[in-house]
């Protein structure tokens, strides 16, 4: 019989906890046998659960771990890619303030896993393309607030929009999952019927992306899946895919807009690095041994 030194909670909601239990999440499942082969007695338990003691280590799905031993884990915007970290803001995780140098990934194993992961992801779309002079623009929450880990409020970031790319038209799309006051909604409508290069439309990433020239977000993910349509982003807030991004400067936004829509960075040998080098794919022989790493990286005992 096993004997275990230390204990961990993997912290996960109602779902996830019933698939966990049921062995059915592959990467919990994988994550559990490493913390097991290290000597730890692994237990299941949902968001919100106190009964601990502070020697125990805890794993939490997305949400802040409390204690003093806690790390999160979450998806890398994609299934199978995962990553351990310490902090629940991606703009703070290692990847984020990691080096990229392009001219350490292989060309032509970069281009093959784009191109899977293009045909994967969105079907045939990628292989219809246009710049037809738009500046793509999806919205998240807040409209009116200026965040932490963002340079202006979204609304702001919309008019600088309107600012400093005069010759384009602007759609901006909010967010399906977003409860938006009456009086952001307000503020949209304003901007729009004073600006008639503005439009505000819901949803339709996939025909916004196949189309517009580039992406204008806070840090949205929708700006991580313009990669694969070649179109370039401009970053109004913090977030871990920025490097090759263009970031706003608000003492420089008229460079910025200028070399965001100049900007033809190697999306293939990026996405290469960020997701096979820099995350955790599940499905890998040396799965085990990178979530082994991660733990080892934040000092627990492996």
């Amino acid at each position: 019989m096993m004997s275990y030194n230390q204990t961990v909670h993997i912290l996960l909601e109602p779902g996830l906890l019933e698939s966990a239990l049921a062995g059915n999440h592959p990467f919990i499942a994988k994550m559990a046998l490493v913390l097991e082969f290290a000597g730890f007695r692994v237990e299941y338990r949902l968001h919100g659960d106190q009964n601990r003691t502070d020697q125990t280590y805890v794993l939490s799905h997305m949400k802040p771990p409390p204690g003093s031993r806690g790390l999160i884990f979450r998806r890398v915007y994609e299934y199978p890619f995962w990553q351990i970290d310490s902090s629940v803001s991606r703009w703070e995780w290692d990847v984020a303030k990691a080096s990229y140098d392009p001219a350490a990934v292989s060309g032509a194993e970069a281009a093959r896993f784009y191109s899977a992961w293009q045909k994967r992801l969105y079907g045939d779309a990628t292989h219809n393309l246009s710049r037809d002079g738009i500046v793509y623009v999806p919205l998240q929450g807040k409209l009116q607030e200026k965040r932490s880990f963002q340079v202006c409020s979204p609304i702001e970031m919309l008019e600088n929009c309107l600012a400093h790319d005069p010759g384009r038209r602007i759609i901006a799309t909010i967010h399906p999952n977003e409860n938006y006051s009456a009086r952001e909604i307000a503020a949209l409508d304003k901007l729009e019927r004073d600006n008639s290069r503005l439009r505000v439309e819901a949803g339709g990433m996939i025909p916004m992306l196949q189309t517009c020239d580039y992406v204008v977000t806070q840090n949205s993910s929708v700006a991580f899946a313009g990669y694969f349509f070649g179109k370039p982003a401009l970053l109004f807030g913090n977030i871990d895919f920025h490097h090759i991004a263009i970031k706003a400067d608000m003492t420089y936004l008229a460079t910025a807009f200028t070399n965001v829509a100049q900007a033809r960075p190697d999306y293939a040998r990026y996405l290469y690095w960020f997701w096979q080098t820099q995350s955790i794919n599940a499905g890998r022989d040396d799965v085990h041994s990178k979530i082994a790493a991660r733990f080892e990286r934040f000092g627990w005992p492996m």
